[in-house]
């Protein structure tokens, strides 16, 4: 996503009273991922190759070309539309019979970012909703790369890696769209979804639309709210504990730095404006995976490898969570 998107305004200038416990909680928790991003820094980066030029193209209305690297981006092979946006029967909720692990009997919303069909519905994504605390539009079209490649199918594509481990070690995974709508959720809808599932933790996945040289990942936060129909008192301890895990697992499975144009360099950003979580009453964060508009983050964000380690940092530092 984009901070420009109607539901991204740029971060408050105010420094959030968790910022010093938050910083000190990332140091504790990330200085051997660190180390090895060192180390993988220095032999070479990416496993894909350094992020080469790509061409500028608008992204209001993203191509369904494949991404400029992508080495196996691929769209969702279950989906079915309807018309209206509304959900028809899919795979959004998934437990795998017989599941066990250290996950079972959890609950885990995956959120992924935005729609790929978005920017053919820009009237009904346009729509206000009430996000608590004031009205927003319904949602954005999310992001691209200068090539092309949405930052809707991006999420979608982490969304099932991440689904697949979490099953894996015995969660019961809910998606809160899963191509199988036209447009949308709202983001309203999406945090209700989280709601009524009772969720353990919940997760939205993201990639940035900032400037050129902008780089690196950044786990948001919610920060205390209690105004209007937005109550997220009860959820900034928990969730922050949740990012900050995502944040240093995140860091060590893809050897990715923390954002170098916001966090302070933590991996992490407190937020008080943006629906999602202001409506949330279960442990939730969104992740910004990279900038989608720096060449250098592009080269990772559509490299299927890269995405596969960064479904893998989400699930590392969920099961550290849920398991205390």
């Amino acid at each position: 996503m984009s901070y420009t998107g109607p539901d991204f305004e740029p971060p408050r200038p105010r420094r959030s009273p968790l910022r010093r416990p938050l910083t000190v909680a990332v140091a504790a928790l990330v200085p051997g991922a660190l180390l090895g991003w060192g180390v993988y820094a220095a032999v070479g980066g990416s496993d894909d190759g350094g992020g080469a030029a790509v061409a500028r193209t608008s992204s209001a209305a993203p191509s369904d070309g494949a991404a400029s690297a992508s080495d196996d981006a691929k769209e969702p092979s279950d989906s079915s539309h309807s018309a209206g946006g509304k959900p028809t029967a899919s795979s959004s909720e998934s437990a795998p019979a017989g599941a066990s692990g250290p996950l079972k009997g959890k609950v885990v919303v995956i959120d992924p970012g935005h729609n790929p069909g978005n920017f053919q519905h820009t009237s009904e994504i346009n729509r206000k909703v009430n996000v608590g605390t004031h009205w927003k539009e319904c949602d954005t079209t999310g992001t691209a790369t200068n090539a092309g490649y949405p930052e809707a199918k991006f999420t979608l594509d982490v969304a099932h890696r991440l689904r697949t481990l979490l099953e894996e070690q015995g969660a019961t995974v809910k998606l809160t769209q899963d191509g199988d709508r036209s447009y949308g959720p709202c983001v309203d809808e999406r945090a209700r979804i989280g709601n009524e599932a009772d969720a353990d933790a919940a997760i939205s996945i993201h990639a940035d639309g900032s400037g050129a040289g902008n780089r690196g990942f950044h786990v948001i936060l919610p920060g205390a709210v209690h105004d209007g129909d937005a109550d997220t008192r009860a959820i900034v301890a928990p969730s922050a504990e949740l990012g900050e895990r995502v944040a240093g697992n995140f860091l060590r499975a893809t050897g990715s730095a923390p954002s170098n144009y916001v966090g302070d360099g933590t991996g992490l950003v407190t937020r008080t404006d943006l629906g999602g979580l202001n409506l949330s009453t279960v442990p939730k964060v969104f992740i910004e995976c990279g900038n989608m508009r720096d060449d250098k983050d592009v080269a990772q964000l559509t490299s299927g490898t890269w995405r596969q380690k960064a479904a893998q940092g989400m699930s590392d530092g969920i099961v550290s969570f849920l398991r205390g």
